[in-house]
């Protein structure tokens, strides 16, 4: 494992999903941890709001704006995390690139079980492409992302506008993301005790999300709850995909990005070795900066930013 990684896993609270109460606080202090305390960015204007049907959105609209828009979806299993998990993240995006970026607030399960969640990430979307001239945004440039769950989320709303003739989105930043509820890749297998992310925490939560019935004789999980069962990748937005080594999720991540590489899709697709789940938020590591970094130049070749934008990173 990479050394600065290793280092700071010692200090890191443990988030288990065993019990969503106590992972939520969990996840507060692990995000404290991580991110101390609330960055601001005096080239970004940062507004909490709620969109109809009362999904609360965080916009982050940049001062001099390229015109691009990214609706975002934080990770934490489907059971935890808030606006503020991803909001340095969000923060940086808006800064240095000069998009306009939407942060959901989507409602968490297992009190809100698919498709509460996902409903929630395509009315964002939905809002996003309908507002976008009024958020300063441009309609015909808007993409999605997300970590973990949220990079699941993001996966299936791509999917979903795809299908129903959607808001055009033109990429998708798919990070780590949660894609299969099979749980049976080599990776999944591998990776299976604390206090990294391990299968243990994948159960939980894919238990959390699709609700006590899972797996139940004659009922298949929806496509929108697991992309990876998606038949037809096709007709997708281009993509970036990041992997880590000691995720679960490794292998299904790859999978999926081949999948859709096979079936035309534009895809950089990003494998760290030496990393495990959700390391990027580690940002006193090298590797995590640079993760960021990347994550940045993916965006700003996927919605043609010229590198002469005024903003600079926050690195």
């Amino acid at each position: 494992m990479d050394p600065e990684l290793s280092e700071a896993l010692a200090g890191m609270p443990y988030v288990s999903l065993a019990d969503p109460v106590k992972a939520r606080a969990a996840m507060r202090e692990l995000a404290e941890v991580l991110s101390g305390e609330k960055a601001a960015d005096d080239r970004v204007e940062v507004t909490d709001r709620s969109i109809p049907g009362g999904v609360p959105v965080r916009v982050y609209r940049p001062r001099r704006p390229e015109g691009p828009a990214l609706v975002y979806f934080h990770g934490g299993g489907f059971v935890t995390g808030d606006l503020e998990n991803e909001h340095r993240r969000c923060l940086d995006f808006a800064a240095a690139l000069g998009i306009v970026v939407v942060s959901v607030d989507y409602r968490l399960a297992p009190e809100h079980p698919f498709p509460a969640p996902f409903e929630d990430a395509w009315a964002a979307t939905v809002w996003t492409h309908g507002n976008a001239p009024a958020l300063g945004a441009d309609p015909g440039r808007i993409a999605v992302g997300g970590g973990s769950a949220g990079g699941g989320l993001a996966a299936a709303v791509a999917l979903r506008a795809r299908d129903e003739d959607g808001p055009p989105l033109v990429f998708q930043l798919l990070l780590y993301p949660v894609l299969d509820d099979r749980m049976d890749t080599r990776s999944m297998h591998a990776h299976t005790e604390p206090p990294l992310f391990n299968r243990g925490e994948v159960e939980h939560m894919w238990r959390h999300y699709l609700g006590p019935d899972r797996g139940a004789a004659g009922r298949e999980t929806p496509v929108y709850a697991a992309p990876a069962r998606a038949r037809d990748l096709s007709g997708l937005p281009s993509a970036y995909v990041l992997a880590a080594e000691a995720d679960p999720l490794r292998d299904e991540d790859l999978i999926y990005a081949r999948r859709m590489i096979e079936a035309g899709v534009p895809v950089e697709l990003r494998h760290v070795p030496g990393a495990y789940h959700g390391f990027d938020g580690v940002l006193s590591a090298e590797v995590a900066r640079r993760a960021l970094a990347e994550q940045r130049e993916a965006l700003r070749a996927a919605f043609g930013i010229d590198p002469g934008h005024p903003g600079t990173s926050s690195d």
